[in-house]
C-alpha cells in the first residue's frame, strides 16, 4: 500500500479484536477456537475460522511465550538431514509432533563434535521447549556434561543411559536375525560391511555384534578376513558426505574387495551395516556378473525406500520409524510439562523384510 507521495506504508497486521468483530464474537471466543477448547458450537466456530482466513491472522507467538511459558517448539537434532534413514525419521516426528501441536524444528550436526555440543547446551538462546537429538560424536558423558534445563531426549542405542531419556531400536537383536537368515537358507561364509574402527559412535559396533552372535549360535567360526571395514570420514573433512561413512560410494569400492575375497574364502554372503553400503554393493556385483542371490546374498538395514527398487529389491531390517518418533516425541513432551520420574528407555519394533537379494522371489 502506498499514499499519494508513493510512499509504501504497510497494512497494519489484524489483531484478536478485528477477527472477533467480523466474526461478531468476543475476543476471549476467538482465543478459545485459537487454543482448541472443546466446548464451542460449530457455528461458532466456523465463523470464528472463517474470520480467520479472510483476515490472515496469525496468532502472536511471543506474546503466546510469555504468557504460558512455551513456544510450542521442539527441536530435531539430527547429523544429515538428506541420509534416506533421518530424513524419514524426520518426517516422522513432525507428525508425531501434531499430536501435542508442536512445530518441529530441525537442526543438521553433520556428526561435528562442535555442532553437538551446541546441542547439548540446549542452544543456549533457543526458544525451543525441548531436545529430541541423535548424536553422532558426542557420547552421553559428554552430553550430561554439557545439558542445560532444557528438556533432551536421545535417540540410537550407543546412547543408552539410565540418566537420561532414549529411544532406539535394537541393532543387535535385528542384524542377529538378519544374519540366521542367511545362514537358514545354507550360508557360511558370510561376510560383514561396515566396521568402523574409529570417527563414530557405534551403531556399526552393535549391527557387528549381532552378526557375530548369531555365527556363534550356528557354531560357524568368524574368520576376521571377513570382517569389512569402512573408510572413517574426520569431522574436519570437506565436503562432507551426506552418508558419511556408509554409502552407495562406499559400498560400491569394497565390493571389489570382496570380490577379491571370493577367490579366496569363498564368500557366499554379506550383511551389510546399512541399505546404502548394500545398494552400493549391488551395483558394482551387476557390473561384474555376479548373481544375486545366486552366487552371493545381500541383507542392509533401515529399509529405505531405494531399497524396495533396486535390482534385485534388498532384503533388510525394517526399524518402527514411526514408533521410534512416536516414543521420543512423547518423552520430550513429558519433560516439557515438568515430569520428575525418573528417566525412560524405549526400544522400537523392528522387521526383517525378505526381498529378491537373499531369497530370489518377490517379498
Amino acid at each position: 500500500m502506498t499514499d499519494e507521495a508513493g510512499t509504501r506504508r504497510d497494512k497494519p497486521r489484524p489483531s484478536i479484536k478485528d477477527v472477533a468483530a467480523l466474526a461478531g464474537v468476543s475476543w476471549r471466543t476467538v482465543s478459545n477456537v485459537i487454543h482448541g477448547h472443546r466446548y464451542l458450537r460449530p457455528e461458532t466456530k466456523a465463523k470464528v475460522e472463517n474470520a480467520i482466513a479472510e483476515l490472515g491472522y496469525k496468532p502472536q507467538t511471543a506474546a503466546r511465550q510469555l504468557r504460558t511459558g512455551r513456544s510450542n517448539l521442539i527441536t530435531l537434532a539430527i547429523p544429515y538431514i538428506d541420509h534416506p534413514y533421518f530424513a524419514s525419521l524426520a518426517h516422522a516426528v513432525v507428525e508425531a509432533a501434531k499430536a501435542y501441536d508442536y512445530t518441529v524444528l530441525i537442526d543438521e550436526t553433520r556428526g561435528l563434535p562442535e555442532k553437538e555440543e551446541q546441542v547439548a547446551h540446549g542452544y543456549q538462546n533457543s526458544h525451543a521447549d525441548g531436545i529430541i537429538f541423535s548424536p553422532l560424536a558426542l557420547p552421553v558423558d559428554s552430553i550430561l556434561a554439557a545439558r542445560d534445563k532444557t528438556p533432551l531426549v536421545l535417540l540410537g542405542e550407543h546412547t543408552l543411559d539410565p540418566r537420561i531419556d532414549h529411544v532406539t531400536a535394537d541393532n543387535v537383536e535385528s542384524t542377529r536375525e538378519a544374519t540366521e537368515h542367511l545362514i537358514s537358507l545354507g550360508h557360511r561364509r558370510i561376510a560383514f560391511l561396515g566396521y568402523l574402527t574409529e570417527g563414530t559412535l557405534g551403531t556399526g559396533d552393535l549391527r557387528l555384534e549381532g552378526y557375530r552372535r548369531a555365527l556363534t549360535a550356528a557354531e560357524i567360526d568368524e574368520d576376521p578376513e571377513l570382517i569389512i571395514g569402512a573408510v572413517t570420514q574426520t569431522a574436519t573433512s570437506a565436503p562432507v558426505s551426506a552418508e558419511s561413512d556408509y554409502s552407495r560410494e562406499e559400498g560400491y569400492a569394497r565390493a571389489q574387495q570382496i570380490l577379491q575375497l571370493r577367490q579366496t574364502s569363498q564368500i557366499d554372503a554379506v550383511v551389510c551395516a546399512n541399505d546404502l553400503l548394500a545398494i552400493g554393493l549391488l551395483r558394482a556385483f551387476r557390473e561384474a556378473d555376479v548373481n544375486v542371490p545366486g552366487d552371493i546374498a545381500v541383507t542392509g538395514w533401515d529399509n529405505t525406500p531405494e531399497g524396495g527398487f533396486s535390482t534385485p529389491t534388498l532384503t533388510t531390517v525394517a526399524p518402527d520409524m514411526n514408533a521410534i518418533a512416536r516414543f521420543a516425541v512423547e518423552a520430550v513432551h513429558r519433560r516439557i510439562l515438568g515430569s520428575t520420574e525418573a528417566p525412560v528407555g524405549r526400544v522400537a519394533p523392528h522387521r526383517l523384510m525378505v526381498r529378491e537379494s537373499t531369497a530370489g522371489g518377490l517379498p
